[in-house]
């Protein structure tokens, strides 16, 4: 399952989110998100970053 940083959401916060759903962490992607001035230069905005996570396995030893 993928879980995506939110706008005002912090990087942890997202990570806590992920656990209370159940899911660790695996993979993590950034990518950046442009903007085009009325120049017509570009620059990044932001960055978009997405967690790929997997399903925690909750065995009673």
């Amino acid at each position: 399952m993928k879980f995506q940083v939110e706008e005002n959401e912090t990087i942890q916060d997202c990570l806590a989110r992920m656990k209370a759903a159940g899911y660790m962490p695996v993979k993590r992607f950034e990518k950046p998100v442009f903007k085009e001035n009325k120049d017509g230069s570009v620059e990044v905005l932001k960055q978009e970053i997405i967690f790929t996570g997997k399903k925690l396995n909750h065995t009673e030893s």
